[in-house]
């Protein structure tokens, strides 16, 4: 083999192993994405069940409260799932920051 021939083969070597490395990248940013995206879906939920428990919530105090009722420990199970959830949420958004590598 000649010296064009060998560096023009380096240049194949090269370029193919190029393409393979933007190509690998590619299938990172692509797979993180769709992690990104299951995790945010996930917060939603989080969010959603959260805000039916408010409502809840809401409507249990003002139900006592209209009854001159006293508010108490009944909503201590709404507390802790939202706590919980709450948490999960916090989880769920330092996930999606390494992941972005924030």
């Amino acid at each position: 083999i000649g010296k064009g021939e060998q560096k023009m083969d380096d240049f194949f070597c090269y370029l193919g192993k190029r393409i393979s490395d933007t190509v690998d990248e590619f299938g990172k940013k692509a797979e993180d994405t769709l992690e990104i995206q299951k995790l945010k879906g996930d917060i939603y939920s989080l969010k959603r069940e959260n805000s039916r428990d408010f409502a809840d919530i809401g409507k249990k105090v003002y139900e006592h409260f209209k009854n001159a009722e006293e508010v108490g420990e009944e909503y201590l199970s709404f507390c802790e799932e939202i706590e919980k959830r709450e948490e999960k949420i916090q989880e769920l958004n330092r996930t999606i920051s390494r992941i972005k590598g924030e």
